[in-house]
């Protein structure tokens, strides 16, 4: 049953109140205007607790836009919802069409820094997130007396000689609940075996980041990427005020997992102006995905803060298979992703989750 507005509906009950299901939340389509994002589809998702996200189809089904009663969960980069004909490949160009949001994803072949691997040149985290998923389906049905919204798609990178590699995505959400499901299914659907690095970049921003605002972690061990994260390396869970000149820190994380492999991450801010807390959640299997890098950008108007489960760490492709630890997928492989992302709406949850992530911890 969904709880609407303080008060638990059954389907019957719901339907004999409403004409249209999306009177009070569901999945549509919608297609952006001007400028950059012309022509962009996407999807807007209500679930009717306050919670809205939008899936960019375009883009891969990634999710900008998230909120939940008009605070934001995810950072935004001044690029939006800017449209994957300006992807620049080289290098760093990726930033030119990075909207930050809530999840990008990075892959599928490569992910990372910019590097020359087995004599190919590739530019920074892959193709993924510039490439628009086809036969989309956007729909919604009641399961007993739960209704479940939810926008599937496929997202192709192949070339000629090289790879070809499908995932298939599927994001739902409950009405009534404050969490959403990514399930991800990649195939290598070519002839030869490929490398395969996946990276979902979380990206947390005001207000659940702010200033004291915390990272909470099962964190069995934490380790800087660079000289730049040794600054300060032992605050790595607290956030500091927008900060000029900041220069970003990575640190990359050992995850204590529940007895079923499951990792549960978050960002929380327990200082909002209004007394109470707020913030989000990743819960990810690291069975499937065994890596998490903290990407810490407290800078001004670059405020940020990354929460990025993978199959890889973030040095690039030439580094994994130089470690020997660089993954592939044969011909015919499937690898399986799954994650939920839920809000933390107040003090009650954020202390709540926060026993949870203790209790794992000292299970380990």
């Amino acid at each position: 049953m969904a709880t609407l507005f303080g008060k638990t509906y059954t389907r019957s009950e719901i339907l004999d109140r409403v004409g249209d299901i999306l009177q009070i939340g569901g999945a549509r389509q919608i297609r952006l205007a001007g400028g950059t994002q012309e022509g962009v589809e996407a999807v807007e998702f209500r679930t009717g607790s306050g919670f809205y996200f939008l899936a960019v189809p375009s883009r891969g089904l990634d999710i900008t836009i998230a909120e939940h009663n008009g605070r934001s969960l995810a950072w935004r980069s001044a690029a939006g919802e800017i449209s994957p004909m300006f992807y620049e490949e080289p290098g760093l160009r990726w930033l030119r069409v990075f909207p930050g949001g809530l999840v990008t994803t990075c892959g599928l072949t490569y992910a990372g820094a910019p590097c020359e691997d087995d004599g190919e040149q590739l530019g920074l985290h892959g193709r993924y997130s510039a490439t628009p998923a086809s036969n989309v389906w956007v729909d919604g049905e009641w399961e007993g007396d739960e209704y479940r919204m939810w926008a599937i798609g496929k997202v192709r990178e192949s070339r000629l000689f090289g790879e070809n590699v499908l995932l298939k995505r599927k994001i739902s959400a409950l009405l009534g609940q404050n969490k959403f499901w990514i399930d991800d299914f990649v195939t290598n659907e070519g002839p030869r075996r490929v490398p395969h690095m996946i990276l979902y970049h979380i990206n947390g921003g005001f207000p659940a980041v702010d200033t004291g605002s915390l990272l909470v972690s099962p964190t069995l061990s934490v380790k800087p990427r660079d000289a730049a994260a040794e600054v300060d390396k032992e605050h790595y869970y607290l956030n500091d005020p927008p900060t000029p000149g900041f220069a970003e820190r990575c640190y990359y994380h050992e995850m204590a997992t529940d007895a079923d492999g499951f990792v549960y991450a978050g960002l929380v801010n327990k200082n909002m102006a209004d007394g109470e807390a707020f913030g989000f959640y990743v819960k990810y299997n690291k069975n499937e995905l065994p890596k998490f890098t903290q990407w810490k950008m407290n800078g001004t108007r670059e405020y940020v803060v990354g929460l990025e489960p993978a199959n890889c760490w973030v040095e690039g492709r030439a580094k994994e298979r130089e470690r020997g630890t660089l993954q592939f997928l044969e011909p015919g492989e499937t690898r399986e992703y799954h994650l939920e992302i839920g809000v933390l709406t107040n003090a009650r949850e954020v202390a709540e989750f926060e026993a949870l992530v203790e209790s794992i911890k000292a299970q380990a």
